[in-house]
């Protein structure tokens, strides 16, 4: 790998940063527990930021303009313009008090799938689904813990999968026409590999290699999901690094989200890292069609 740098971009230091996309060239991403969507505009580091009122896991954008986001009360159709907020579903409504919303994304067929986490850490309690963009809501994924990081291929053949407290990630088989995933097998296994800490968010590389931020980690891994193996580290001087997606105009830097440690004092703890000179490109992000 060239030679890297990583740093801080944007002034907004979230108490829980998580989700980026790149998306019309800016980066949108949430703060779980401070309630906010955020667009940053890398160029300018100008930031519009939505206070929504309620943890949010993740958003995505929908192509007629809105967002669609997954929080406390469920999956939501929110206006930036309007603020004007329209419930898609409510999936663990009678979970409220012990799971919630947590990492998501827009498969290529423009599918919205987001997965719940037991906050109690109750094993097998939380799961991953799927919204068509009919509208239609579906379990993807049963009996998880902490529905995690999630992408696919460039050729829309394979899915891959975490769910944090396995330390692994997880290969299917994925149709696009019908959503389906199958034949579920172990690609990538961290604690295996030497990671002591927890695979957290995921994104893909034009190259088909995984890259995942570690939570209680403090830095990004790059692996081969054919091999199994370890190919690169970026450490971040932040341990609770959440989430990574590649942005800019031509897809080749790295964008990082990062939260706060409850007892360690980091100064830019909850911003947003940037890595530049990594030589490989992301895949575009995809966006609801319902």
């Amino acid at each position: 790998m060239p030679t890297t740098t990583v740093r801080t971009i944007g002034a907004r230091i979230s108490k829980w940063g998580e989700g980026p996309i790149w998306w019309n060239n800016s980066l949108l991403y949430v703060d779980i527990e401070g309630h906010a969507i955020i667009q940053l505009n890398p160029e300018t580091e100008e930031e519009t930021i939505w206070n929504i009122g309620e943890r949010i896991g993740t958003v995505v954008p929908t192509e007629c303009g809105s967002l669609l986001y997954a929080g406390d009360t469920g999956i939501i159709r929110f206006d930036p313009q309007t603020g004007n907020k329209a419930p898609l579903g409510d999936p663990e409504a009678e979970l409220r008090s012990t799971n919630r919303f947590n990492d998501g994304k827009c498969d290529p067929a423009g599918r919205f799938w987001a997965g719940s986490i037991s906050l109690v850490k109750d094993p097998g309690t939380a799961k991953l689904y799927c919204l068509e963009a009919n509208g239609e809501l579906s379990v993807k994924i049963p009996e998880v813990t902490n529905s995690n990081g999630l992408c696919w291929s460039a050729d829309a053949t394979r899915f891959y999968y975490i769910d944090t407290p396995t330390k692994q990630v997880r290969c299917y088989d994925y149709d696009e026409t019908s959503g389906n995933i199958s034949n579920a097998v172990i690609a990538i296994d961290t604690q295996a590999l030497g990671f002591k800490d927890s695979p957290d968010g995921m994104t893909i590389d034009s190259e088909g290699m995984l890259w995942i931020a570690f939570c209680h980690g403090g830095c990004v891994a790059r692996f081969n999901p054919a091999t199994g193996e370890l190919l690169h580290k970026v450490d971040l001087p932040c341990v609770e690094t959440t989430a990574c997606a590649f942005g800019g105009p031509q897809l080749d830097r790295l964008f990082v989200t990062t939260g706060i440690h409850k007892s360690i004092d980091e100064a830019d703890a909850g911003k947003v890292f940037v890595i530049d000179g990594l030589g490989v490109t992301g895949l575009p992000a995809f966006a609801y069609k319902g």
